[in-house]
Parts: C-alpha cells; structure tokens; sequence
C-alpha cells in the first residue's frame, strides 16, 4: 500500500475530472488524480464544442495556449430526409469578439493540455493505471481506492469518481446503477482531414472561424438520435449517435448509420477529397434530468458522465462535466476548511450547489424531452423530417399547379400520415417536454 494519504483522489482525466482536480489543487488541497490511459484524453480522439464560460472560471487566460481549433460564427440545425434537409441557420459578426464565447477543440489533444494545467496546479496525476476498487472501512464509508499496480491502495478523505458514463467502479461499489440502454446513446465520429482553404471555402468562413451543423431526421433511421459536422483548422468531425436500447431494438449498427450519413447528398461535398484518419465511438448520457443518480455519499461524490450530467438538447455535455467537477471540489474544499468530515450529509453541500447552478435547472426544465423523443422517435425522426422535406418542396416547385391546391395536397399529406388529434397532441407534448 502506497503510505502516502490524500485530502481528494480524483477517479478519471476527462472534462470533469481535470475540473475537479485543478479546483482542489489551487485551494491547497493535495489532490491525486488517477487514468487508465497512456495519458489524458488518450480515448478521445473526436472533435467537441469547447464553451468558454465554465473554462474561464477554471483556467482565465486559457486562450493563450490552449490547442483550441476554431471559434464558432454560425450554427446550422438541419432537419433531414433521404434526400434534403431544411435548414435554421444563425450566423453573426458578434462572435468575431476579443474573447468568443464557443470553439471546436480536439479533445486528445485539448485534455492533454487541460491536464498540464493540473499538474502546475500541484495535483499528482498517475496515467496508465487503473482503478479496480473502491476502498471502504466498516462502516461503509470510501477511504481511498485500490488500483492494478503493485501495492497499490491508496486512501484520501474523499473519492472523486469522474469514471464516464460506463464507468464500473461505482457500480461494482454499489454507489449507483449501471446505466440503462435507453439513457445511453453510442455515438460514432469520425476526422476527416483537408486542406485549411478547402474548408473555408465549402464552410464559408475565414481566419478562425468556425461552423457547426447538427442534424436530425431519417439519418437515425427511426431511432432516438443525432448527427453533426464541425469545422476544425484543418480537418472536419463527423459523427453520429442514437440510443442504446435502439440499437438493439432495430439490429441497425452504428457504422452503417455513419456511412449513409456521410453519403447524404447534403453533407457529401463538405467532405469530398477528405482522407480520414481517426474513427472513435463512444457512449453519451442522455437520459436527462430523471437519468441521474446520487450524486454523493460518504466519503465520495460523481461527476460529469458519470453522473448523466448532460443536456442533449442544447449539445452542452463538457460544460455540464467542467461545472460539476468545480463545483464538487468547492463543496470539498468548504467541507475540508471547516475540518468537517466527508459524511454524506456534508457532501450534500454539493448537490445543494449543483441544484442551484444552471446545471440542474436546465436538466429539470427538459426533464420529460427524452422520454418523449424516445417513446416518438418513428414521428419526430422519421414521419416530420419526410412531411416537412415534401411541403417545402411543393412550395417552391412552380408546375402550373394554383397554390390553393397545392396548400391542399400538403395538409391532406399530413393529416394522412398523424391525424388532426395526432398533429395537435404531438405539438402539445413536444411544447409541454420543452418548457
């Protein structure tokens, strides 16, 4: 056993877990953080959206040396079908500011230089090494973890589990469930890599800017789920993901999902002439609000993915993960300075501070969007894209046919396909899951 103890051993080198530990480091604390890969952000290598708010907090002048890609000028939202899709698109010189408010970032490369910055902090970070066991005394309380190398238990006051969405220490350790199908979505990405003027060309930007386009439709084939593209310096982000238990349900693999998606008519000529070097899956939460688990207990708290922190309906998953690794390590940091024990009861500070953040407030003002998008994915992702593609297309094709008729054709198309009492009650549940 290393005889070495620590205030705070941090479980995981993703968004949340280098949050949390750089935020224990800088109040003093003596902070070891331990990853199973060769380094931090190893696993990753797909493309995110980096917002600047939460990093800020963390990290003020991160723009000095970040490995940040590109500032983000214009969102595309698409709804597809087979053939087309029908674009909201917001772009605005206001994001050319001093300090952009979104970037995309490459996260092998950006959670490495996020970890450097942990290890300034003073934080021991021990790579390539695995967590199998979570130590607890006898009364139940976590007093440290059990790791694969040789002699290797180590104990600290508090276990910061920021495992992932997978993560099996906490499961095995019976400190929460092992997520549901239906709360877990796979996601397949891939980088495609073209010339810097290629891309700013097909994307219409320049300098640094960047776009992003997120996309849904009969890409997912009937399934709960997602597409997008992002612009990086010098390659492009493709990917797309759907639930879980949908996958099993359907037999559709994610890889075939990811080649037609590529093919699209739509987005195959941002991505002509590109050679791809990377290819990654990896599991999101998606469960939501009703998806989290507890978030504490004694002598420990969860994090980030692991503690289904993530708001898919606005793609903010690193800032959910960044926001509740700072705050844990606030409510330890307050805990540790009182020389309060790490009891359940006082880590409820912490989720008092989650519930009071802009975390749980949009979790809870989207609680019931993925149950509905779930149990309605044939109408929102099949039956809507398909009858929204045909009205459009029969307004702006001019045949000879008077418009009166043609308002006609399309109404009948959609009243065949839900029914009146169909059309009004997905609007109200959709209207009602949004608010």
């Amino acid at each position: 056993m290393i005889e070495e103890r620590f205030d705070a051993i941090v479980v995981g080198a993703g968004m949340s877990g280098n949050a949390a530990a750089l935020t224990l480091a800088k109040r003093g604390l003596k902070v070891l953080q331990i990853e199973r890969g060769e380094y931090a952000g190893s696993k990753n290598v797909q493309g995110a959206i980096l917002y600047a708010d939460m990093l800020e907090k963390l990290v003020p002048n991160f723009r000095e040396d970040a490995p940040l890609e590109r500032h983000l000028v214009e969102q595309r939202f698409w709804i597809m079908d087979n053939k087309s899709h029908t674009g909201l698109h917001y772009r605005s010189e206001d994001f050319n500011e001093e300090r952009p408010n979104r970037y995309t970032i490459i996260r092998s490369q950006f959670d490495r230089w996020f970890s450097s910055k942990v290890r300034e902090a003073g934080a021991i970070v021990l790579c390539e090494t695995t967590v199998t066991e979570l130590v607890k005394d006898a009364y139940g309380k976590v007093i440290g973890v059990i790791t694969d190398r040789q002699d290797g238990e180590v104990h600290a006051d508090v276990v910061v589990l920021a495992e992932g969405v997978n993560g099996l220490l906490g499961t095995r350790a019976d400190l929460r469930e092992r997520p549901k199908p239906d709360n877990v979505a796979l996601a397949v990405k891939e980088m495609h890599f073209l010339p810097r003027e290629t891309i700013e060309a097909r994307f219409n930007i320049k300098g640094d800017e960047g776009v992003v386009i997120e996309a849904a439709g009969t890409i997912s084939a009937g399934m709960t789920g997602m597409g997008f593209v992002y612009a990086n310096k010098e390659s492009v982000s493709l990917g797309i993901g759907c639930l879980v238990s949908d996958f099993q349900k359907t037999g559709e693999t994610p890889y075939d999902l990811l080649e037609r998606f590529k093919n699209h008519p739509s987005v195959a000529p941002l991505l002509e002439g590109s050679e791809v070097k990377e290819y990654a899956a990896h599991l999101i939460p998606e469960g939501g609000y009703n998806a989290i688990p507890n978030l504490y207990g004694d002598g420990w708290v969860v994090v980030g993915d692991a503690a289904q922190l993530n708001n898919a309906m606005h793609r903010e998953g690193s800032n959910l993960a960044m926001t509740s690794g700072r705050l844990a390590a606030e409510a330890i940091f307050q805990v540790k300075s009182r020389r309060d024990p790490m009891t359940k009861e006082n880590l409820e500070l912490y989720k008092k501070m989650l519930d009071d953040s802009f975390v749980i407030k949009d979790l809870k003002k989207y609680k019931d969007m993925p149950a509905l998008l779930h149990t309605q994915s044939q109408n929102f992702f099949l039956t809507y894209p398909q009858l929204v593609s045909k009205a459009l297309q029969n307004f702006v094709r001019v045949d000879g046919t008077p418009k009166k008729e043609k308002e006609k054709t399309t109404l009948k198309q959609w009243v065949a396909a839900r029914s009146w009492i169909g059309l009004f009650g997905d609007a109200f549940r959709f209207a009602r899951a949004w608010r």
